[in-house]
């Protein structure tokens, strides 16, 4: 089955930025910031090796979910945007199909600050709510990455959880979870 980013125009740009899917030759440029500690921190795995890295980043299911943020061509950050199905009961569960997607980002730390992060995102939300037609976006986070839950308010997406203690980080031990959402009907882009 064809992937739903696979239907659409790239690259994107926006007033800025360059946004396109990303290509196993990305595998340097992200690896390059990824493994800088203060994003290190943050991402969903932490590859210790160049080697452990690139075989992550190479599989097709990474390489699918994956877009790449240029500015003047060099590579600065990615996002992700992982297609869901939407919890449905059983007789109307063929409607919650691929409706709904969860929404990640890495900005390389030397280029915060400047609203990048803010306009690469703004960007991938105005793509799954128009032209993949998704009707809700959520991104998690740990309560201590503080960066990560402000560029979600700051995007307008709305605080829908505060957990306590239920995520485990692989060095902080449990942390507060975070958990935000925004629907299409209140993006602003959609109106």
């Amino acid at each position: 089955m064809r992937h739903p980013l696979d239907t659409l125009d790239w690259p994107i740009s926006t007033d800025r930025l360059l946004l396109r899917r990303a290509a196993p030759d990305d595998l340097d440029a992200t690896w390059a910031y990824r493994q800088l500690p203060e994003t290190h921190e943050w991402v969903r795995a932490a590859t210790v090796t160049y080697d452990d890295y690139r075989e992550r980043f190479l599989r097709d299911e990474q390489l699918a979910d994956l877009l790449i943020v240029e500015l003047d061509g060099r590579v600065i950050g990615d996002l992700t945007l992982q297609i869901q199905d939407a919890w449905a009961q059983e007789e109307v569960a063929d409607q919650a199909k691929g409706v709904q997607g969860e929404l990640g980002w890495t900005l390389d730390p030397s280029y915060g600050g400047k609203g990048y992060a803010t306009e690469a995102v703004r960007a991938l939300i105005d793509v799954a709510f128009g032209s993949l037609g998704l009707r809700r976006l959520q991104a998690d986070c740990f309560y201590d990455n503080e960066p990560s839950w402000r560029l979600m308010e700051r995007v307008g997406m709305r605080r829908e959880q505060h957990t306590v203690k239920d995520s485990l980080h692989r060095t902080r031990g449990w942390l507060d979870g975070l958990s935000y959402a925004i629907l299409a009907e209140e993006w602003p882009a959609s109106e």
